[in-house]
């Protein structure tokens, strides 16, 4: 029995919502039995009508319900390439979550970057793709400067990372 788009679009929606972690266009494709141009357009059509889906490097997400224990607040860093993962590290490490990269282009303007990066495994997937693909990180553009926004448990664990990160000489003040 084939499935419409609509009823396709509402069960990506639910496979998504489910996700413990982000999903790549051809699993979603696989699972649906579709191609992962339909998934691709699906997921437009679903950011359209205001879902939130983020596209990640580890591929599609929906952001997670958050109780009100979680806080998220915005870094200012500024890093060589050699040190991006000591600060990606700095902030998984002591429990934080790294939701994106914003950097601030003097013609395009803000340019943002979904990363959702909440441990090791997911910063080596992240870090090895980076390497794989010869891309160079956003903060190039801005001589290292950028913006992470992350979610933390608490205040004191926020505390932490801006701590070390400013040990490091990683955190713009």
């Amino acid at each position: 029995m084939k499935v419409d788009g609509k009823e396709r679009r509402k069960l990506l929606a639910e496979v998504l919502q489910n996700a413990k972690e982000p999903l790549a266009g051809g699993i979603l494709a696989r699972q649906l039995k579709v191609s992962r141009q339909v998934i691709v357009g699906d997921i437009a059509i679903l950011r359209a009508a205001g879902v939130e889906i983020y596209a990640t490097p580890q591929g599609y997400i929906m952001p997670a319900i958050q109780g009100p224990s979680f806080i998220t607040a915005k870094l200012a860093c500024r890093h060589k390439r050699n040190e991006m993962a000591e600060e990606l590290a700095i902030i998984i490490d002591n429990g934080g979550k790294v939701l994106d990269v914003i950097v601030e282009h003097s013609v395009y303007g803000e340019i943002k970057a979904n990363l959702m990066l909440a441990s090791r495994r997911e910063l080596a997937v992240f870090l090895a793709t980076i390497e794989a693909s010869g891309a160079e990180p956003l903060s190039v553009v801005t001589g290292g400067v950028h913006l992470h926004t992350i979610e933390v448990p608490s205040v004191e664990v926020l505390r932490t990372i801006e701590e070390q990160l400013k040990e490091r000489g990683l955190l713009v003040e």
